[in-house]
């Protein structure tokens, strides 16, 4: 019987290197150090909470497709308040989505269409440039500025087309933790400024910025704002990667659009777990607490590896670390993470994976949201190479 003839989308894309880093660890019994989630729970309160809406009548069917009325609400409280801007409007401004990660999607399937270029800044995310293609977009790849991963305004400029429709910017930053400042934000607007560009600003690690320095957003200027989608993630800011909740932030007409995808792509998101982070939200002390918390780790994680062969270059924000190895190895470092994690037991994820053409550096990434004690253990192992 003959096979039906399929040709894919993405018929270079593999398993993701973070599903496939993790995979490895598991089989190995390495300390995963790779994908970007916490080994630790989420605060007790917002686990109880969750319990308490989960065995409620009438809290296990489909929440409102914008995402819960009283939820919208505290967000746009919390953006008014971290940011000081002028309160999102909660029923036309903001959108509670499956993670970030749907925001993403829906973002781009709303505004991309055939032919249209979308700018990703390099090293990125390696779901940004499937996402684009599949809308039948094309991604325009800009390097970022060595060795900070800052912007090369210049070089964001020089890419800049008519037919550019969407540039997407993802501060504070993964894999490399470099921040965007509001030079940054000055610059940009500048020269989208007479153009019908649209930003997507991916700020999922709002909250993991260090050193006394305050996280930049879009909204906060008026020229990018009107033109920006903002998204952020409950699964960072409360350790619950797992929960999948996220929102987008826009202006109404590009809500309006936003909506159109999210309706038939998730529609709504879990109930009882959009109660639950409301329950939460009000209180502002956890997400305040964040910048120094994980400040710590990343501290403590750069202390202990202080005395070993790894090149640790600094880190402005999220919860991620970038290490050079050339000092113990010459591999490429596809070869150099794998045999990191089946021969020291430490899992990592090589920087090519964030590259289009898996350019290779000598790089490798950390996550460090982690518990002090796997921290320990994780650098023990470490400082043996």
């Amino acid at each position: 019987m003959a096979t039906p003839a399929f040709v894919s989308k993405l018929p270079d894309v593999g398993t993701s290197i973070f599903s496939v880093m993790s995979q490895l660890a598991a089989e190995h019994g390495a300390i995963n150090l790779a994908q970007g989630f916490p080994d630790f729970d989420p605060p007790t309160n917002l686990t109880e909470a969750l319990a308490h809406y989960a065995g409620l009548p009438g809290h296990q069917q489909y929440a409102p497709m914008p995402g819960l009325p009283r939820l919208r609400e505290l967000i746009s409280q919390k953006t008014a308040q971290i940011y000081g801007v002028t309160p999102p409007d909660p029923n036309t401004e903001i959108t509670v989505t499956s993670g970030a990660t749907e925001a993403l999607y829906a973002v781009l399937a709303a505004v991309v269409h055939p032919g249209d270029e979308v700018l990703v800044l390099e090293p990125a995310y390696d779901l940004y440039g499937p996402a684009i293609r599949l809308q039948g977009g094309r991604p325009v790849y800009v390097p970022l500025r060595q060795p900070d991963f800052r912007p090369d305004w210049d070089l964001v400029a020089a890419a800049l087309t008519p037919r550019t429709r969407l540039i997407m910017l993802n501060t504070p930053h993964n894999p490399t933790g470099a921040v965007m400042d509001a030079a940054d934000w000055d610059q940009l607007a500048a020269l989208l400024a007479g153009t019908d560009t649209l930003v997507l600003s991916d700020e999922v690690y709002e909250h993991m910025v260090f050193d006394g320095q305050p996280h930049r957003s879009a909204l906060q200027h008026p020229a990018l704002a009107e033109r920006s989608f903002v998204l952020s993630s409950f699964g960072k800011t409360y350790h619950a990667t797992g929960w999948k909740v996220g929102y987008c932030i826009a202006p109404p007409q590009l809500t309006a659009e936003v909506r159109r995808v999210h309706q038939f792509l998730t529609f709504s998101v879990s109930t009882p777990t959009q109660h639950a982070i409301a329950e939460v939200l009000a209180d502002a002390t956890h997400y305040h607490a964040l910048p120094a918390f994980y400040q710590h780790k990343r501290d403590l994680f750069a202390s202990l590896l202080q005395d070993s062969r790894f090149e640790l270059l600094p880190t402005a924000g999220s919860y991620f670390q970038l290490a050079r190895y050339h000092r113990i190895s010459s591999e490429d470092d596809v070869s150099f993470a794998r045999r990191l994690t089946t021969e020291a037991g430490v899992a990592v994820v090589p920087i090519s994976a964030f590259y289009h053409n898996a350019l290779d550096e000598g790089l490798i990434r950390f996550c460090f949201a982690k518990r002090d004690e796997t921290l320990h253990a994780a650098a023990e192992r470490l400082r043996q190479l």
